[in-house]
């Protein structure tokens, strides 16, 4: 038999599928790590009033936990094309940890805000595991094993908050700090000891690799606009979550574990993320983020009717508004997503670091703007800047209707 013959004889060899066993700590890590940054909200009536914080002071809590996520993202997130991910996701998982730690035994509220600015940076960690089972999975496989990472993410996003809201209402926000940092841990050490060692990507400089994510930032208006849009649903978005349990304290004399309970409403937001990739592949993503943007606007002015209703119809109607917003900003976020990615593929992590940076600005500004609407026009004044917020980001759409 010629050389030639036995050469077209031979079968191509299929790269082996990821281990269901490192599939699932991927997305465990993932899951964990972002539910840090989440599990503060339905229990800001209980943190505020223990160490004895004004509202003010309370809301910084959330507003300082995402601005920590934001600097985090743009700042550190980057070393991953120039280090050994796997080394940079055992150091993350440690100093996590610590930060959770320090935070469940802070004295003061002085030490929450701080724990709290750097819990947010650490629990990037999230966003170096998504990038990894990327950079593992063979390419027949990639898209279901990030499918999956990613699903872990929300259910951590979801989970979140109904497990912190039960947690704090029967042990104390501390046990849930306390409980999320041995989680991490755990997480953490299971992470190192499945991932393999990862080869850089690039040998640029760190100051290189921020320079040319200002490049990318100022080449790109379908980038800007995307970031500006999904930043104003995130002002929205935080502004409602991170008022909502002081919010039913006060108004529906509800705790922590109700106001956690709420987190339920995110699962419209897990079903969002393939119902709209679907629909963006069929109609385009530009019309998918004007039609989620729309149901986000539509979703909070909805609640202005909370005072024509019995309580009983006022906390259903929150619940429907809570469903159809978180719906209406995962199907945006997919769908800017899936502009963003496709712009440059050999800069995708960066420019998705450049698009998170500012959905997570817009996450602390909504947190800080909606405890003062909160203190200075109660409840009504939280759906007026979340409806201007989500008007706004229509409005960045039709604009862009060429995008």
């Amino acid at each position: 038999m010629s050389e030639l013959e036995t050469t077209q004889n031979i079968a191509p060899v299929e790269e082996p599928a990821l281990p269901v066993k490192m599939v699932f700590t991927l997305a465990a890590g993932t899951g964990l790590s972002v539910a840090s940054i989440y599990y503060s909200q339905p229990m800001l009536g209980i943190i505020g009033p223990s160490l004895g914080a004004n509202l003010t002071q309370t809301g910084l809590i959330p507003t300082l936990t995402q601005i920590g996520y934001a600097l985090g993202i743009l700042f550190l997130i980057p070393l991953g094309d120039r280090f050994d991910r796997r080394t940079i996701i055992l150091l993350k998982s440690v100093l996590l940890t610590l930060s959770l730690l320090l935070c469940g035994f802070a004295p003061g509220i002085h030490g929450v805000l701080l724990t709290s600015l750097l819990i947010g940076a650490t629990a990037t960690l999230a966003q170096d595991i998504v990038p990894a089972s990327a950079a593992l999975s063979p390419a027949a496989q990639r898209g279901k094993t990030v499918g999956t990472v990613m699903t872990g993410l929300l259910v951590g996003i979801l989970l979140s908050r109904v497990v912190s809201g039960v947690v704090a209402e029967y042990f104390g926000w501390r046990a849930m700090y306390q409980l999320a940092a041995v989680s991490v841990a755990l997480v953490g050490l299971a992470l190192w000891r499945v991932l393999p060692r990862f080869t850089p990507g690039t040998e640029l400089s760190y100051p290189q690799l921020l320079l040319s994510m200002r490049h990318l930032w100022l080449h790109y208006k379908t980038l800007r606009r995307a970031a500006l849009s999904q930043g104003l649903l995130s002002v929205a978005f935080s502004a409602f979550w991170s008022t909502l349990a002081i919010m039913l304290n006060e108004t529906y004399h509800l705790g922590s574990g109700v106001a956690g309970a709420f987190g339920l409403a995110g699962a419209a937001g897990a079903l969002a993320a393939p119902l709209a990739g679907k629909l963006a592949d069929k109609q385009g993503p530009a019309l998918v983020t004007q039609i989620g943007s729309a149901l986000v606007m539509v979703s909070f002015a909805a609640m202005f009717l909370l005072p024509l209703l019995s309580p009983h119809a006022q906390i259903a109607l929150i619940v429907l508004s809570a469903i159809g917003f978180d719906l209406g900003v995962q199907a945006t976020l997919v769908s800017h997503q899936s502009l963003v990615y496709g712009l440059d593929p050999a800069a995708r992590g960066r420019l998705n670091a450049l698009l998170f940076t500012v959905v997570f600005i817009g996450m602390a500004v909504g947190s800080a703007l909606g405890s003062k609407a909160l203190e200075l026009g109660g409840w009504q004044g939280v759906i007026a800047l979340a409806t201007l917020a989500g008007a706004g980001s229509l409005i960045v759409r039709i604009m862009s209707r060429k995008i």
